[in-house]
């Protein structure tokens, strides 16, 4: 039997060496957050696991064991013939579960026992999720940040995509969370991840970086949708060099009108959405717009929005929020297409203005 226990920041230093990272966990805990890579060999499923801790609190603790012992046992088997039958004798799994306790080890000691060269996750996701946390501001603050700013619909998503297309290092947060970061940013059949998830994304991408090349990130707010952008980033960000996109109200429109097409094909989903400005621009604007919306005269409302909703107040909040937008280094594509944003990607990437932007990560 070959079983290695690991402290989760060992673990996490090797995590590209192992063959496999397998989360014996749950489908529901799987979901919630995971290890980057992790597969899902539940050792006891979501209604499983409901069985189990219904009997332990209902009856025992010992009957309880005796009937999680034979669905584990069972899964286990299922597992196996289903998913080691390619395996050389020299794959290296690391295997966890919530707490590094029945369920991983389970698993672990049946690997052990056929011969593979197993690692088991001491403390399991707890460990890591808390080893995550621990070590964002180090992550954090050994990076250098560019914040891309600009108004919405000037076109600084697009701008993020065609950095990272051009070779630049990109930290794309409504990417990673699943939405544009506005009251009217939730995208359809796209639900957020957890914020548990939603750290992990984020300490993946940050960990993955080259100290030596700054990072491209959009001006965001301290939420995006539902989700927490980490403080220690968020005070990263707000103290760095700023950039300031600058696109045409016209472009802008079209942007927006681009980027938001559903809308126009699912006009009660738009006036849903309105509603939540109500409180801000009153049920008689809100109502105006969504009159418009259902007549077709989808430009005008996004027009407005960004006139009367928007636009208001936006240099003030940017400014106030984040110090080097003073100071900001303007940059303008074309236009608002594709090509255009790539073409500025690459003046950006390859551009002699890098140096000038130079500056600590915190103030």
């Amino acid at each position: 039997m070959s079983v290695m226990v690991l402290p989760a920041a060992m673990a996490l230093e090797k995590l590209a060496k192992f063959d496999a990272v397998i989360d014996a966990r749950s489908e529901a805990e799987f979901a919630e957050d995971r290890l980057p890579g992790a597969i899902n060999w539940p050792s006891l499923n979501d209604a499983e696991r409901v069985e189990v801790g219904t009997l332990y609190k209902q009856v025992s603790p010992f009957d309880a064991r005796k009937l999680g012992a034979g669905l584990v046992a069972a899964n286990i088997a299922r597992h196996i013939a289903r998913d080691i039958g390619d395996k050389p004798k020299d794959w290296q799994p690391l295997v966890y579960c919530w707490r590094g306790g029945q369920r991983s080890n389970s698993l672990a000691l049946v690997l052990g026992q056929i011969g593979f060269r197993v690692n088991l996750l001491e403390g399991g996701y707890k460990a890591f999720r808390h080893a995550v946390l621990a070590s964002l501001p180090g992550l954090v603050e050994r990076l250098q940040y560019r914040v891309v700013c600009g108004p919405t619909g000037s076109g600084k998503t697009r701008l993020l995509q065609a950095l990272e297309a051009a070779g630049a290092q990109v930290l794309d947060l409504e990417a990673l969370a699943s939405h544009r970061s506005s009251v009217l940013g939730l995208i359809p059949g796209q639900p957020q991840p957890t914020q548990k998830r939603f750290d992990t994304l984020v300490w993946e991408r940050l960990r993955a970086f080259d100290p030596a090349r700054p990072v491209y990130v959009e001006s965001e707010s301290k939420k995006v949708g539902n989700l927490a952008v980490p403080e220690p980033l968020m005070a990263a960000m707000r103290a760095s060099p700023c950039l300031r996109l600058d696109l045409s109200d016209d472009e802008r429109v079209r942007l927006l009108l681009e980027d938001y097409a559903f809308f126009a094909t699912d006009t009660d989903l738009f006036c849903s959405r309105l509603n939540a400005l109500v409180q801000l621009r009153g049920r008689a604007q809100v109502e105006a717009w969504q009159k418009q919306v259902h007549a077709g005269d989808i430009e005008a409302v996004v027009r407005e929005l960004l006139v009367k909703h928007y636009d208001p107040g936006y240099a003030s909040s940017t400014s106030r929020n984040f110090s080097g937008f003073a100071a900001a280094q303007p940059i303008a594509p074309a236009d608002r297409t594709p090509e255009a944003m790539a073409q500025l990607a690459r003046e950006m990437v390859g551009s002699l203005r890098e140096p000038t932007l130079r500056g600590p990560v915190v103030s």
